[in-house]
């Protein structure tokens, strides 16, 4: 059996993030003819290994390219030209000053705040988890919902479960936002230790927001992520047709591979208090709630949109303004710098 299976490298367009290997091995690991598979963020490729019965590489790489596309990604044997795209900062940089314009008038009248170590207001966490939902970054938190939706979509039952994994995932996020809360008062952080979370808070989002560029492709080897086989034994059991398979797949979304979910965690760990934490984690998935609700209902993806260059491009200038913003207010808080902003 060994001497028939065969291996293929294809480059893969429309990666940008650890969490898009994920859901590539996902699927394809899922054809009965399919052996094994290895995506690799690094070289933007994908090793497939399997009993392909002399199909040609580029006829597998358009049947691959047919399973993954609602993701938002392509096969080709050919290595992908990469085009960065530069016009489209053009239109990318004026929506940027004018959200930062509207920000700083809602930051004037009290509605917001920066995002800052020792305090973040709902609706700035409301703003983040807006992005986060539409951003490539969520790959995977959409994998789930896309093969969910086809698992109970073939027996005619499409609303109940689509509820469940939202509510499951606001409740999870709620209190687990809740008991991370509780951990950071068992910590007792000092003034140094939540200097560092909200450096590594203003990191975690930098990178994040490079990302989104998909211009510098060094940061996407750089992106923290949750271990693989967490990750992985995630979404198979979105594959399970039970009844509670939806509100288990929701809770579970909260261990993910998501570098804006885990900025909110490592703030959340600073606030040191159960009700703040839990409400974080619950505004901020409640923020990533319109955009997965299309998902649920919808082809809906952002990635495959004609716009979805600016829509990145604008996102990602955005993240980088409040990882900057964070990044600065650190430290100012610790004292290293005078303040920078006063508004």
């Amino acid at each position: 059996m060994e001497e028939s299976l065969l291996t293929y490298t294809f480059h893969i367009k429309g990666m940008h993030c650890k969490s898009c290997s994920l859901v590539i091995e996902q699927e394809l690991g899922d054809l009965s003819y399919v052996d094994k598979v290895k995506a690799d963020i690094k070289t933007q490729s994908v090793k497939v290994t399997g009993d392909f019965s002399g199909v040609p590489a580029e006829a597998l790489a358009k049947d691959f390219s047919t399973l993954l596309v609602n993701h938002g990604y392509t096969l080709s044997v050919e290595k992908h030209k990469v085009d960065k795209k530069w016009s489209e900062f053009k239109i990318a940089i004026p929506i940027t000053l004018v959200f930062v314009a509207v920000f700083i008038f809602l930051q004037k009248i009290g509605l917001i705040n920066m995002v800052n170590a020792n305090q973040m207001s709902l609706g700035t966490v409301f703003t983040i988890g807006v992005i986060a939902s539409l951003s490539s970054c969520m790959a995977v938190v959409g994998g789930l919902v896309l093969s969910m939706s086809a698992t109970f979509a073939r027996d005619g039952d499409r609303v109940k479960p689509q509820v469940l994994f939202h509510s499951g995932r606001l409740v999870s996020f709620f209190i687990l936002g809740g008991v991370i809360g509780i951990l950071g008062s068992a910590f007792q952080l000092n003034g140094f230790m939540t200097f560092l979370l909200g450096i590594i808070i203003g990191l975690v989002m930098l990178l994040m927001g490079l990302n989104l560029l998909d211009v510098f492709h060094l940061t996407k080897k750089l992106q923290p992520s949750m271990p693989k086989f967490l990750s992985r034994h995630a979404l198979k059991v979105s594959k399970l047709n039970h009844t509670l398979t939806p509100l288990l797949v929701g809770i579970i979304t909260f261990f993910l591979p998501c570098g804006f979910t885990q900025s909110m965690q490592i703030y959340t760990l600073s606030t040191g208090n159960f009700w703040v934490g839990a409400m974080t984690m619950f505004v901020f998935a409640l923020g990533t709630l319109p955009a997965l609700a299309l998902v649920s209902f919808s082809s809906f993806s952002m990635k495959n949109n004609s716009k979805s260059g600016i829509f990145f491009k604008s996102a990602g200038l955005i993240v980088i303004m409040f990882a900057l913003f964070n990044i600065i207010n650190s430290l100012v808080v610790i004292g290293l710098i005078p303040p920078v902003f006063n508004f």
